[in-house]
Formats: C-alpha cells, sequence, structure tokens
C-alpha cells in the first residue's frame, strides 16, 4: 500500500473497540461479584483488564494507518489529541469526584493511607495525566483512567516514534515486534520470579508497590503500542491479501481462547501486560483487511458503539457501582439487571460522545460541523476513530 495514497476507513477496528470496553465493563462485574459462579463467561470476564492491552495495540495500529507517509508536526498532533481525549476525561472526573471524595474521607481509601495524606497530589497528578508514573496514585479518583495517562505518554513519544518507525524495514518490524513482547514477558516473569512486594497471592484483588508499576507505569506498557505500530507499518507495506484476513483472525482469537482456558495457571503479572499482544495484533492486521465474513462489525450502531467506547470505558466502573450498590437496585445474579446496566451505560456512553465528546472535539480543533450531522456520516462511512 502507498503510504501517502488515501486510505480506506476501516469500521471493523472501529466497532472492536466497544468489544474491548465491553470486556472490560465484563471484568467489573465479576470484580464487584455482580456476576459470580464458574462459567464460559466467568472465564472469559475474569481476565476483561486485558481489554487495556487491546486498546494499546489499536492505538499504535490506526495512529500509524493514520498519520504514516504524512507531514506530521509534532504540536498538531498533540493539540488533536488533547481534544480527542480530554473534554470527556474531564467530564469522566467531574462525575466521580463525589465518590472519589466520600471515599477518601469515610470509605475505601480510609485503609489506604496514600491518597487521604497526599490528597492534593493524588488529584494535581490525575488532572495531569501523570497518575500512572506514581504507583500509589493509579487507581485513586477515577481508576480507569490510569490507561488514559498511559495513553498520554503514548501521544507525546509518536511523533518521534514515527519517524524511527518509517526507517523500518518488514523484515525488522516483525522482529522489533518480538523483542518489545519478549521485554516485556520478562519484566512480569522477573516480577514473579522475585515478588518485591512480598504478595502471599499475585491477583487482581491485591495491589503493591512494584506490582502497580509492572500493570501500569507507561514504559512498562509502551512495547504494546510499539507492537500495534509495528504491526501497522507492516500493513501498510506489505501486498494486502484479504484471503489472509480469515485465518488471521481465527489465529488471533484461538490464542485468545488457549490463554483464557489456562489463565488460571499464568501468572497474573503476565497475563496482566502484554501476553496477548500479539494475539490482538494478529486480530487487527486481519480485521483491517477487511474480511467480508464479520458484516456484523460494519453496521453503522456498531460503529456508533465504537465511537462511544472512550466515554463507555471512561465511566462504566462508576456506573456499575450506581446501578448496583449506591441506587441499592436489587440486580445481581440478574441477567435481566445485567443488560439493563450495560443498556444504560451505552445509551448514556452515545449521548456523551455526540454531544460532548464531538462538539468539544470540533471546538478545539477548530472544526463547525454539526456534532449528529458528522456521527451521522462517520457512522455512514464507517470510519475508525483514532
Amino acid at each position: 500500500m502507498d503510504l501517502e495514497a488515501p486510505r480506506p476507513r476501516l469500521p471493523t477496528l472501529t466497532s472492536l473497540r466497544f468489544f474491548a470496553a465491553s470486556h472490560v465493563f465484563c471484568f467489573h462485574l465479576l470484580a464487584f461479584k455482580i456476576v459470580t459462579g464458574r462459567s464460559v463467561f466467568a472465564a472469559v470476564a475474569s481476565i476483561g483488564y486485558v481489554g487495556v492491552s487491546l486498546f494499546f495495540v489499536l492505538s499504535g495500529f490506526i495512529l500509524v494507518y493514520t498519520y504514516a507517509g504524512r507531514n506530521v508536526k509534532a504540536a498538531e498532533f498533540w493539540r488533536a489529541r488533547f481534544a480527542r481525549i480530554y473534554p470527556a476525561y474531564v467530564f469522566s472526573l467531574l462525575v466521580t469526584l463525589p465518590w472519589f471524595l466520600y471515599a477518601v474521607f469515610y470509605g475505601y481509601w480510609q485503609v489506604v493511607p496514600w491518597p487521604v495524606a497526599h490528597l492534593k497530589l493524588a488529584m494535581l497528578l490525575q488532572i495531569a495525566l501523570l497518575h500512572a508514573w506514581v504507583p500509589p496514585a493509579a487507581l485513586v479518583w477515577n481508576a480507569v483512567s490510569w490507561s488514559l495517562s498511559v495513553e498520554a505518554f503514548f501521544y507525546l513519544l509518536f511523533p518521534y516514534l514515527l519517524k524511527c518507525f518509517a526507517r523500518v524495514s518488514c523484515t525488522w518490524l516483525i522482529a522489533l515486534g518480538i523483542l518489545c513482547w519478549c521485554a516485556t514477558l520478562a519484566i512480569t516473569a522477573t516480577y514473579t520470579a522475585l515478588n518485591p512486594d512480598g504478595l502471599k497471592q499475585i491477583n487482581s484483588d491485591v495491589n503493591g508497590f512494584w506490582l502497580n508499576v509492572v500493570k501500569f507505569n507507561p514504559l512498562v506498557r509502551l512495547p504494546e503500542f510499539l507492537i500495534g505500530m509495528a504491526c501497522g507499518f507492516h500493513f501498510l507495506r506489505a501486498r494486502a491479501n484479504p484471503k489472509l484476513a480469515f485465518p488471521l483472525v481465527c489465529s488471533g482469537l484461538l490464542g485468545f481462547a488457549v490463554v483464557v482456558y489456562f489463565s488460571d495457571r499464568i501468572p497474573y503479572p503476565m497475563l496482566h501486560t502484554s501476553l496477548l499482544a500479539p494475539a490482538f495484533a494478529i486480530i487487527i492486521y486481519g480485521l483491517a483487511l477487511q474480511p467480508s465474513l464479520p458484516a456484523t462489525l460494519n453496521l453503522r450502531p456498531m460503529v456508533l458503539l465504537g465511537d462511544a467506547s472512550y466515554s463507555f470505558y471512561l465511566l462504566h466502573r462508576f456506573l456499575v457501582w450506581v446501578c448496583f450498590f449506591s441506587m441499592k437496585l436489587r440486580l445481581r445474579q440478574n441477567i435481566g439487571g445485567v443488560l439493563l446496566c450495560f443498556a444504560i451505560i451505552c445509551g448514556l456512553s452515545i449521548l456523551i460522545y455526540l454531544f460532548l465528546e464531538e462538539p468539544m472535539r470540533r471546538k478545539l480543533r477548530g472544526q463547525r460541523k454539526p456534532a449528529f450531522a458528522r456521527s451521522v456520516q462517520a457512522c455512514s462511512a464507517g470510519r475508525a476513530v483514532v
């Protein structure tokens, strides 16, 4: 594919974002014990945190697909990224602020002293998207936003990484992806072997200083983004063969299924951080070839949900808590209640996307097209959001 030629839109990858966000939603249903028991759903949901890894890989791929071969000015790129992520991010902080302050002074954080002792610093770090760099601050306020802090670091580096990757051959792109994967596996394996936090069990229910570094530090998560970038450049340079789409997607899904099956035997740090990054890269590559089989991913409602997945991700954890705990709705162990909660979050996310995200993004970038008209056009074209 000519790097300077117009590139077709990738609606399947926009829709894929919705499935990644939904996977994280399912994990929190399990973490909050809203859904319990042993089932296929529980097995898949138990590793729902890997949906964030999919976001990181997809982000690297889409940014390369969008900007490779073009004159990218760092300041313009950063402005575009700020306009894309910060308005909805600030909205999520405002929405979750009362709950966070209540937790600090009366609830959960009373037994975790760092946020109480450093409340102003914790809030400042969160507003500045720097909290993932400070292990005790990574999960305060809106816990899921640690990934936005990581993404902000990726965006900071991207204009420079783009120039470096442009000089790498296809063969070395594959080698670079493998090296990045091995690097993170080495880090997580070392943590597992040494257990510097002295934890009796290392799983998603516990936190430790060095465990938080392994899980949330932007430098540790950078290889997943680099894998996505390498995949994106390889996709643009290789001769596209749509016949490979279905085998690639099936191979990636098979790898995912194998990891789900053996997840209780895989060390948690390795599973949490980038173990599935190659499988995700293969799935993304296959879907980018635009196979005809997953036609559902091209439907306008699916693309709209993919567009709204960012707001869905930012608010889903708080809204799950509101639906099942604050409002005291008797919906636990009730599939109808779970589906109702899911529908509420989807509906609110779409509204936020249409009437907050898009208007503010256009305003910050100097664009004027009405939000609803532009969103309908985007759904019709099936664009991939970057």
